[in-house]
């Protein structure tokens, strides 16, 4: 990654609104917020239940408002990351809203799943409130879902993303945005159902502290702000703003009992452009309560796209004494492929081949420094479908990486990972391969380049036995030569051999003959 900025912007892409933020770097490793925007977007509009499309005018006015977003970070010169949540990973045409938002705005749009989400609110709350060495209970409550994380010194202990959100159970039970008692009835029943396990384990675990964040918490804080003082706040956003269960049941109450949008669109505090979906909101929220036993919970001002900031300077900043995220991503390799049994011995040997080969042909393959974590993590993952079976282990590989948790990784990311595990071996890249040609074409060309290595790398331990200790590459000219360390009295024939049934990717990607000095 780039370090060679002063400011940074994050967007995050929700289920209701993309919110922006710019921040200026300061040398210690802190930020100051410079400028923010938000915009109600609702891509999510139109879905009662699952997101599976996104709507055509959705996606107008979201690459409307991206192209603008940009427009203001340009302004700032400020180096940008966009993350999508719910909406976004759960609809079937969010490559056409990706590419869209690639092409037109600029901007390439990061999809993550909801144990990620989670933790990055979760940074983003540590950065606002004074929790960092309590054991917090965390809650997001947005558009189309709800996260809620056990945390403790900057650790998730457990985390859930749950499909309950404001504007997707608002379509659901309230679709015209009107309230009756029955519609209040069934919403309810629906919520406790989606919550109660998650509640009575958490529970037994047990929590010092609840920190909420995001659009229906900020807007309940609002409201019951506005009650206590009997006049709106002037303030965008609440901080370290506590309140209890008393004071939410008052504010539902409120709520609750204005059938229309119209009518609680009157609600001090209320922004009026919530007015549709706040019943929904806060049955979520006040079923929250009820279930973890909260008396009071602390509002929390920053929540995702502050979070998003801090995640990207953990990944400048890999070696401050911060909590960093390179020691979480690493942390959740390792646990993957110990949970799979792997072949440690190999893996490691293989991993070590790989990134010499990596670093010392830097200049052929062009790729800088965050890919060389991606190989790292695919060599040390390529072996895990054995977990699965002999046969196919590299496909099986690939499923098991893509649709684990690799916390601190993006989809983009995990998906550069799986398909490079995938192809250290048999078949190459290819536009026949459904996954494979869905992805971006940087994309594509990245995988191709770190398959390419991973595979010659594998090939130099075919026995697994370490036979070739080490290995150093040389470009000359049209040629890339391998110097290879074996070990005293061993011959590495075999190695040698695979080799050569493995060199073709790399000579087709790099446009060079391979050979053994």
């Amino acid at each position: 990654m780039n370090e060679d900025f002063k400011n940074l912007a994050a967007i995050d892409v929700g289920t209701n609104s993309f919110h922006l933020i710019i921040v200026r770097l300061k040398e210690d490793g802190n930020f100051e917020i410079i400028d923010r925007e938000k915009e109600v977007i609702r891509l999510g509009e139109g879905s009662s239940g699952d997101i599976k499309f996104i709507k055509p005018e959705a996606i107008e006015r979201a690459v409307s408002v991206l192209k603008r977003f940009k427009g203001i970070a340009d302004s700032h010169n400020a180096k940008l990351r966009a993350v999508a949540t719910s909406a976004v990973r759960e609809s079937h045409n969010k490559l056409e809203f990706i590419h869209r938002a690639y092409n037109e705005a600029g901007i390439e749009i990061e999809v993550i799943s909801g144990y990620e989400e989670a933790r990055l609110i979760y940074l983003g709350i540590l950065k606002a409130i004074p929790i960092y060495n309590s054991k917090a209970l965390i809650l997001d409550i947005g558009g189309g879902s709800t996260e809620i994380l056990l945390g403790s010194k900057g650790n998730a202990i457990h985390s859930v993303s749950l499909k309950l959100g404001a504007v997707r159970l608002a379509q659901k039970f309230f679709p015209d945005y009107e309230i009756t008692e029955q519609r209040i009835k069934e919403c309810r029943k629906w919520v406790r159902g989606e919550i109660f396990n998650v509640a009575e384990q958490m529970k037994k675990e047990g929590f010092e502290i609840c920190a909420g964040s995001s659009g229906t918490i900020m807007s309940a804080g609002f409201m019951i702000q506005a009650m206590r003082k009997n006049t709106p706040s002037t303030l965008a956003i609440l901080n370290n703003f506590e309140f209890t269960r008393k004071e939410l049941r008052e504010i539902e109450e409120e709520i609750l009992k204005r059938k229309t949008p119209e009518k609680r669109k009157k609600i001090a505090g209320l922004d009026e452009k919530r007015a549709d979906i706040i019943p929904a909101g806060i049955i979520i929220l006040s079923t929250i309560f009820d279930l973890f036993d909260l008396d009071k919970m602390t509002i929390s001002g920053y929540a995702l796209r502050e979070g998003i900031v801090i995640d990207t300077l953990q990944k400048i900043n890999a070696d401050s004494t911060k909590p960093n995220l390179r020691d979480i991503r690493k942390e959740s390799v390792k646990h993957l492929a110990e949970s799979c049994r792997y072949d440690h011995g190999h893996c490691r040997h293989v991993t070590s081949l790989a990134l010499k080969m990596f670093d010392d042909l830097k200049k052929l393959h062009g790729l800088g420094d965050e890919y060389r974590e991606h190989l790292e993590a695919a060599a040390l993952l390529h072996d895990i479908g054995y977990h699965i079976s002999h046969t196919n282990h590299h496909y099986h590989s690939y499923y098991i990486i893509r649709n684990s948790e690799l916390l601190g990784f993006n989809e983009n990311e995990i998906s550069i990972i799986a398909h490079t595990a995938r192809y250290h071996r048999k078949s190459h890249p290819k536009a026949s391969h459904p996954e494979f040609s869905e992805l971006p074409a940087h994309s594509q060309n990245v995988i191709k380049k770190l398959s390419a290595i991973l595979r010659i790398a594998d090939a130099f331990d075919r026995t697994h036995k370490g036979i070739v200790k080490s290995v150093e590459c040389r470009v000359k000219n049209n040629d890339v030569e391998f110097h290879l360390i074996v070990k005293e009295g061993d011959n590495a024939d075999i190695e040698l051999w695979n080799f050569e049934r493995r060199k073709e990717l790399f000579e087709e990607v790099f446009s060079k003959k391979i050979s053994i000095a």
